[in-house]
């Protein structure tokens, strides 16, 4: 089906740092969405040819100056409207309620007391009282024309409001976070009950309407896919080749920067393996040169973009002529990089080097297949695309490798000690069935040394931290509980193993406030 065709809903992006979670709940219920700026033009919405709209939340208030606003084409259209948080307000707002701030603030659970059960959005629940998440500070205090309450929390008396007549609702409670249990369940109602939507968009569709894609994209031109042996650029890659089979040449680089025995490993799979035309790099020297004396996280990862680009166009014109650059870039990776508009709401978090750090006179034009996927929509897709267990499976690697994992100064040396401290841990959760039952899972070093004892002496050493999360979307995690005794045996094998180590701590952070790496 054609892009224009297929039933899609447009999430129109305000900048919530939640904006993300939205699509992802509306993809798990198998309607394909697009996240959209809030100020995205009109003809993108009508290429897109929406089935209904969501309005994200945001941080700004509806009456300060320069809050981003409604676009003339959601006041003026027929389809069904879905507001939430920031979205209500606007919706509200420019339909002639008011919205003004609210004397309590409202941060966390609270329970929602829906007063119409007969409303199609929640006609559906089995119970009036839910628990659900709340994030705002100001709050609708008089409705539009036309809208009634359709449910209240304790800080809220308008929580949710409607008029079914136009279609158009809005939720002061965030339905996309786990922490509403029953908000999955209010997003199906209105993409199924209100939107009309049929459902049915799956990994396989995916990779049938990427097919045509990419050959329309590329016709006769040539392809040379960055391939680190992720999970990311493994399915970007067998993607393409799917799509145009030997137009497609996979270079993987040697930065220097990789896990123990990672280097071999992607060598061994996809050459050997998988019979991919498989370019292989040595370039360890080359950006260990480039990052000397870089301790700025920001500055490593567009060195390290920069560097790669600039190999891959070396090893380009060594294979004649070539069209494109495919990445493994994802739906995160975009929208925490904030790079869609100089006026994006949403705040930056970090620059991804797959996106951020890209030289602007970069020759070769650049294919991201998986740019509007979400982790577990990849690792499904690599599932149907029948690339093995250990590579669909695997946990993610930051493109900028363990540049990013040795906090401060790079050197050979401090990578080869990280290379240890990680291959233990990673050899340990593996063996006590820990590896599954974690996100991610990996070892930084510190630039910092303690005092320790060994054997007689003194010692001054380095200190290693682990890092384990859990989590759905990567937008949000929470640190893994791991056994005392699996931590006691890793921390037992590093300061025996890995000289040059005297001390591992654990990280218990959460994201956020923390991201899921430390730089």
């Amino acid at each position: 089906m054609a892009k224009g065709q297929r039933e899609t809903i447009v999430i129109l992006d305000f900048g919530s740092q939640y904006s993300q979670l939205i699509a992802r709940r509306v993809r798990d219920l198998q309607v394909y969405c697009e996240l959209v700026p809030y100020h995205a033009r009109a003809e993108v919405l009508e290429n897109l040819n929406p089935c209904g709209y969501i309005l994200s939340g945001g941080p700004a208030s509806v009456y300060a100056d320069g809050a981003p606003h409604l676009p003339e084409y959601v006041l003026t259209t027929d389809k069904p409207i879905l507001g939430i948080c920031y979205g209500m307000q606007l919706l509200a707002y420019h339909f002639g309620g008011k919205v003004f701030p609210g004397a309590k603030r409202e941060y966390g659970p609270s329970t929602l007391t829906v007063l119409k059960k007969d409303n199609p959005l929640f006609s559906s629940l089995p119970a009036t009282e839910l628990a659900v998440w709340m994030s705002h500070g100001d709050k609708v205090t008089q409705l539009p024309p036309g809208f009634e309450v359709l449910a209240q929390s304790e800080n809220a008396e308008h929580a949710a409001i409607g008029s079914a007549e136009r279609k158009q609702y809005g939720l002061q409670f965030h339905p996309e976070v786990t922490h509403t249990p029953q908000g999955k369940d209010i997003l199906r109602s209105f993409l199924y009950e209100i939107c009309g939507c049929s459902g049915g968009w799956t990994a396989q569709n995916f990779i049938d309407e990427s097919i045509e894609r990419i050959r329309q994209q590329i016709g006769d031109g040539q392809v040379i896919c960055g391939l680190s042996g992720g999970v990311d650029s493994s399915v970007a890659a067998a993607l393409l080749h799917r799509a145009i089979g030997d137009q497609l040449t996979c270079i993987f680089v040697n930065n220097g920067l990789l896990r123990k025995d990672e280097a071999q490993q992607v060598v061994q799979t996809f050459q050997t393996e998988m019979h991919a035309r498989l370019v292989a790099v040595d370039a360890v020297d080359a950006f260990l040169e480039a990052l000397a004396g870089v301790t700025d996280p920001e500055v490593k990862r567009t060195t390290i973009g920069e560097k790669f680009i600039r190999i891959f166009e070396a090893e380009a014109r060594k294979l004649g002529q070539v069209d494109f650059l495919a990445q493994g870039t994802l739906y995160p990776d975009v929208i925490e990089s904030a790079n869609r508009h100089e006026d994006d709401p949403a705040a930056k978090i970090k620059t991804h080097h797959n996106v951020g750090g890209l030289p602007k006179d970069m020759a070769l034009q650049l294919i991201e297949p998986l740019r509007f996927l979400f982790k577990d929509e990849v690792r499904k897709v690599g599932k149907a695309l029948g690339l093995p267990d250990q590579i669909v499976w695997r946990h993610p690697f930051p493109g900028p490798g363990l540049a990013v994992r040795v906090i401060g100064a790079i050197t050979p040396e401090r990578l080869d000690t990280l290379r240890e401290v990680d291959a233990i841990l990673i050899e340990e959760l593996w063996a006590s069935g820990w590896y599954q039952q974690t996100s991610q899972a990996f070892a930084v070093l510190l630039p910092v040394q303690s005092v320790g004892v060994m054997g007689d002496g003194r010692t001054y050493a380095n200190v290693a931290a682990i890092r384990a999360v859990t989590t759905e979307d990567y937008m949000t995690a929470d640190w893994a509980h791991l056994p005392y005794d699996l931590l006691s045996r890793v921390s037992n094998r590093i300061v025996n193993e890995v000289p040059g180590v005297n001390r591992v701590v654990y990280d218990i952070t959460s994201k956020p406030p923390a991201t899921i790496e430390w730089e």
